[in-house]
């Protein structure tokens, strides 16, 4: 598996993965809003040096925080990979804490975060539907028709 920093890609390709990801660039969580293209970041490249995995974070003091993690290959190891990678970047640009934030419809990311090491740290009611009002095209329903109105925080101590 090959992993990149983000530098090391071109920034109109990792612009075109998160159109067709996400609808746009732009990440709008509680935390902020975030342009993905414009955060560090690393990346796992298939062959034919396709983006088939995409993290991106933002350092702040002693935490760092996940703003996107995406797979396209769901069971092969690439999001464990990419959390594991800043994990250690982290660890070595002493942060003492990584957090990051879920939606509530989002059951695959919890189970994945938690078996990570990753604990439930605060639910922020309705958050989903204020960054609605920036970014409208966030859907209404997610996972298995659930209705997306909150944003979980998960947090992982390093020390």
């Amino acid at each position: 598996m090959e992993i990149k920093r983000s530098e090391q890609i071109l920034k109109d390709k990792i612009n075109a993965f998160f159109i067709k990801q996400w609808g746009s660039p732009e990440m709008v969580i509680s935390s902020g809003v975030f342009d993905c293209t414009t955060l560090e970041g690393f990346a796992v490249l298939n062959k034919d040096r396709e983006i088939i995995g995409y993290i991106s974070y933002v350092i702040t003091e002693s935490e760092c925080e996940v703003i996107s993690l995406d797979s396209m290959e769901e069971g092969k190891g690439i999001g464990s990979a990419l959390i594991q990678e800043v994990e250690h970047m982290a660890k070595e640009r002493s942060c003492q804490k990584i957090k990051l934030i879920t939606t509530n419809d989002n059951l695959h990311a919890l189970k994945f975060y938690q078996k990570r090491g990753y604990c439930l740290s605060a639910l922020l009611k309705g958050a989903v539907d204020r960054a609605r009002e920036r970014k409208p095209e966030i859907p209404q329903l997610g996972n298995d028709g659930i209705p997306i109105r909150d944003e979980i925080l998960l947090s992982k101590w390093l020390i």
